[in-house]
């Protein structure tokens, strides 16, 4: 069945369907306009031509997300899978012969407890090994001892090694020939990735570890196994250093670009040098953007092949699931932003998934966390069959402008780059780390004001929770763009309710003076106790009162925090919240909150205000100088 347009016309594919009367658009804004009214985001008297406009949202790289999409949403034809543009898929088959490669990683430099590891995950679904090595992690030497038992000509392997490429290359180039391994049957990629290394550490490339030595290793490596990739274009720095979908994009194609210049300047023709690159890109619980960036990733790529002169330019992904979006308090949370990140990643096309362990912010991932990371591709793959539709996101309205925006957006910044002097210099020049920084303060505002709402840290945080413990991991290698998670701000203030409670024995605590019944001041007074537990901070109420003087004795018995929060509705505030205040204050309240608008309660009394929107990391800041503890 064929889906009917919301402008009219008749339904196509189904006599059945065809026999309902067929809604038109202005009906539909006619629906919208009165859902508006009625939640009061219009006046009842309000008109607007276009209503849905203001259930419109914008992403990170200005690209308007509309409420409704229909086939007049026109975006460019996206062809066929396994065929230029590649956005339907670089294979015509998709994963539904084999499903996606389930690629495990592995940053534990304890050869040991590696090679246990690593075999435990190939016995239970995955299918190819995701090696850290280098400084912080895997020794290079001890490569040969990880995989022992691995049958290596089933089980690519992909190893991330950070600026010493060249060694840990030579060390796995090793290993397939002591294994006597066949050069047909060598898969995988040795991760060179100057440009990456570049990106995280601010050190230009040079001293070895330069495009020049890459291209060298890769014309080495495929003369001798001609299926081994060597070269990984790593979109992780740009993204966990704040980056939009468009800008991660748009710098990992410049550095692709970077990388086939380098490969054909050392005499390779330029569909092989193609086919010796694989992009790595990070999956987030945004589903429908990874589901556009993979896609709008093939099409990059693809016209860079083209522009090229190639044959060919099927793009080869990796999709790995966001660091940044991974938390340290309720990290159980994480199992379903990876699951959401994982479905997104392989509905979006990507050839290899990788999914982060849910504890992997905490540290080292113990056997069950590697165990709930493998088992979420299994279950996408064996129960929910994931795989068996080629290209399922193809045809969606939605998804197809949101690829052709997000692909536009990319390609300017890549072209931004391009006229830098490329990768290398638009790294030095500070021009990348400029345009990202831009989009981390949009984003910090965002996550200050809930605006991007974090379960379990921002919303609904969980003060009883206990911590989960993992032995430290190395540090990983510094210096360039910033590595940030999107739960630091709020995991930082809940620190500083920790070390007040190991120094006191009591967590930090306001006062919320509940002012009437219940059911005037249940929604305000939830609304606070959430915001203030997001930065640790605990929550006495006052319950049901019936006057001031209830409030002020509730507040007594609560022990006088120096700072209260006034909840109760509108109507109560009119007569109530200046007394409460001011009541408050003589108790011994040094600074009283009032949940509501501030431009409304400005004479109220109350020193500030907390309200939907309101930047809660400030809010929880100042609430902590005021009761004076915990350092920052």
């Amino acid at each position: 069945m064929t889906e009917a347009t919301v402008d009219g016309g008749t339904s196509t594919g189904s006599t059945f369907a065809s026999q309902f009367p067929q809604p038109t658009r202005e009906q539909w804004q006619s629906l919208v306009a009165g859902v508006l009214r009625k939640s009061r985001v219009i006046g009842a008297d309000d008109a607007p031509d276009r209503p849905e406009d203001l259930l419109a949202t914008t992403t990170y790289d200005g690209i308007t997300l509309a409420p409704l999409y229909t086939a007049d949403d026109a975006s460019p034809d996206a062809g066929v899978p396994g065929l230029p543009s590649y956005v339907r898929g670089a294979r015509a088959t998709g994963s539904s012969t084999e499903g996606w490669d389930v690629r495990q990683l592995h940053g534990d430099p304890d050869p040991a407890r590696t090679a246990e590891a690593v075999l435990a995950d190939l016995e239970n679904g995955v299918s190819s090994v995701y090696l850290q090595t280098g400084a912080g992690a895997l020794d290079p030497a001890e490569l040969p001892r990880v995989l022992t038992g691995v049958l290596l000509d089933l089980a690519p392997v992909v190893l991330d090694p950070g600026a010493d490429f060249a060694s840990a290359a030579d060390a796995l180039l090793a290993v397939f020939r002591d294994r006597r391994v066949p050069a047909d049957e060598v898969r995988g990629n040795l991760g060179a990735d100057p440009v990456g290394t570049h990106a995280r550490t601010g050190t230009a490339p040079g001293a070895g570890a330069d495009l020049a030595a890459a291209a060298d290793l890769a014309v080495r490596a495929h003369a001798e196994f001609p299926h081994l990739q060597a070269i990984a274009v790593d979109g992780q720095p740009f993204h966990e250093a704040g980056a939009s979908e468009g800008q991660e994009l748009g710098a990992a194609t410049a550095a692709g670009v970077a990388y086939l210049r380098a490969l054909t300047a050392a005499g390779l023709d330029v569909d092989t040098a193609l086919g010796l690159v694989e992009f790595r890109f990070a999956a987030t619980a945004d589903q429908f953007l990874t589901i556009a960036k993979l896609r709008a990733a093939r099409r990059l790529w693809a016209r860079v092949a083209q522009a090229s002169g190639a044959a060919s330019g099927a793009q080869k992904q990796h999709a790995v699931t966001s660091w940044s979006m991974t938390t340290q308090r309720d990290p159980w949370v994480n199992m379903l932003r990876t699951t959401v990140a994982a479905f997104a990643a392989g509905v979006g096309g990507a050839d290899a998934v990788t999914v982060r362990p849910f504890d992997a912010a905490l540290g080292l991932p113990d056997a069950f966390a590697r165990r709930i990371a493998r088992n979420t591709q299994s279950l996408l793959l064996e129960e929910s069959h994931l795989a068996q539709v080629i290209d399922p996101a193809g045809g969606s309205w939605y998804v197809e402008k949101l690829t052709d925006d997000l692909a536009h957006a990319a390609w300017a910044f890549f072209q931004e780059i391009e006229r830098a002097g490329g990768i290398t210099a638009a790294l030095d020049s500070g021009l990348i780390a400029d345009r990202i920084a831009e989009v981390r303060a949009a984003r910090d505002k965002a996550l200050a004001t809930r605006a991007d709402a974090i379960t379990g840290v921002s919303e609904f945080p969980n003060l009883t929770e206990e911590p989960v413990v993992r032995e430290p991991a190395p540090a990983p290698a510094g210096g360039g763009l910033p590595r940030v998670r999107y739960a630091e701000s709020y995991e930082t203030l809940r620190d500083r309710a920790d070390a007040v409670l190991a120094e006191t024995g009591a967590r930090p605590a306001v006062f919320i003076a509940t002012l009437g019944p219940i059911a005037q001041h249940t929604a305000r007074a939830q609304f606070a106790r959430n915001l203030f537990a997001a930065g640790g901070i605990d929550a006495a109420d006052a319950g049901a009162t019936a006057e001031t003087a209830d409030v002020v004795a509730a507040y007594e018995r609560a022990g006088k925090p120096k700072v209260a929060v006034l909840a109760s509705s509108d109507k109560l505030y009119a007569d109530q919240a200046a007394p409460a205040a001011a009541a408050l204050k003589a108790a011994g309240a040094e600074y009283v909150w009032l949940a509501g608008a501030a431009k409304k309660w400005a004479d109220s009394g109350a020193d500030g205000f907390v309200f939907a929107g309101c930047d809660a990391v400030a809010v929880l800041n100042r609430t902590y100088d005021l009761l004076g503890g915990g350092a920052r």
